[in-house]
């Protein structure tokens, strides 16, 4: 059955572009120059959809470590309304480009559209990156503002529209943290999450080395879901991170953004079940992969936890105008498929 054409949410996608055209600070664009609107041909790491497996046999191997998935065997069946109950299917498993986020220091500035939105609270809002020192320690915070994005590329492109286990919906801005008051304030996320109180000791924090051993060396321990490898912890689920590496720091509020919205039961995982989408309140870390692609694309995807000591040099120039504006960042999230088709 041919999946209805997306040329409703492009010419939607077109109006609310021109909606936020009208409301762009022209003095504060020209300050951080305009940056390049995402193109998912040049700016997505295609090779990063690999492996595909088709009835638990790898049909294209891929190069980067595959995570497990229910696509095992030969044969899948599906619950189905009446009055056929099943239906039967072939398992396919592959890792789909379906959304992004991005990390800004700037609010309301969207390297994926390529202007800011005039706010006068902006400043307020605004990202940062600094060292306190205490006697001998020295402990360097960043902050930064994130915008989460439905990007179905394939859907976009009109790829695949046939395809049964591709994501047939629009563009879309689903959140950012701009308005979100719980992302600015340590305080307040811990009303809504106190069982970060359970983290916040050293025991649980050195279990995070194992994550961050595994990560590196290929797949994050998703059973450590407290842990995000290399790049700290996930709690607080706000957009301050412990780090002075920053393009990693950035890196670590994108997957945070992820854990924030699963842990609010709005964002559902494709990679457990061949039947749907499925809500997980605790992440399955192994089913998402994370690559940066402005402002210097990279050449690969890694697993959340991975350490920007192997891929994260040359990511964030010293420029603050141009084609990409330095310090905002745009990560493209590739989520595990797995299902079942007809």
């Amino acid at each position: 059955m041919k999946l209805p054409s997306i040329n409703g949410n492009r010419s939607l996608f077109l109006a609310a572009a021109i909606f936020l055209l009208l409301l762009v600070n022209h003095d504060d664009a020209y300050a951080l120059g305009y940056g390049t609107p995402l193109n998912p041909v040049t700016d997505i790491c295609w090779h990063c959809i690999f492996p595909i497996k088709i009835g638990g046999i790898p049909v294209v191997p891929g190069v980067v470590m595959d995570a497990p998935d229910p696509a095992v065997g030969p044969i899948c069946i599906c619950p189905a309304p009446p009055p056929i109950f099943f239906r039967a299917g072939i398992p396919i498993a592959f890792w789909e480009p379906a959304r992004f986020v991005e990390t800004v220091k700037d609010p309301y500035y969207f390297p994926s559209l390529g202007f800011p939105m005039t706010n006068p609270s902006a400043g307020f809002l605004s990202g940062t990156h600094s060292e306190m020192s205490s006697g001998a320690n020295v402990d360097t915070s960043t902050f930064a503002q994130a915008h989460y994005f439905i990007f179905p590329a394939w859907a976009i492109m009109e790829l695949l529209t046939d395809f049964i286990c591709v994501e047939s919906s629009g563009f879309d801005l689903a959140y950012l943290t701009e308005v979100d008051p719980l992302w600015n304030n340590d305080m307040l996320a811990f009303v809504i999450n106190p069982e970060a109180l359970l983290f916040a000791n050293p025991i649980a924090q050195m279990a995070c080395i194992a994550d961050s051993v595994a990560a590196n060396a290929g797949l994050p321990l998703s059973a450590l879901y407290w842990c995000m490898g290399s790049w700290g912890s996930a709690y607080p689920l706000t957009g301050h991170v412990n780090d002075d590496a920053y393009v990693q720091a950035n890196a670590a509020i994108a997957a945070r953004t992820i854990y924030k919205l699963s842990r609010q039961l709005l964002v559902c995982d494709t990679g457990i079940y061949l039947c749907s989408c499925i809500p997980t309140p605790i992440w399955v870390k192994h089913n998402y992969r994370i690559h940066i692609a402005k402002p210097i694309r990279d050449i690969t995807c890694h697993p959340i936890g991975r350490s920007s000591m192997i891929w994260g040099q040359v990511k964030n120039p010293p420029f603050s105008a141009g084609p990409n504006s330095s310090d905002n960042f745009l990560w493209m999230i590739f989520r595990k498929r797995a299902c079942c088709a007809i």
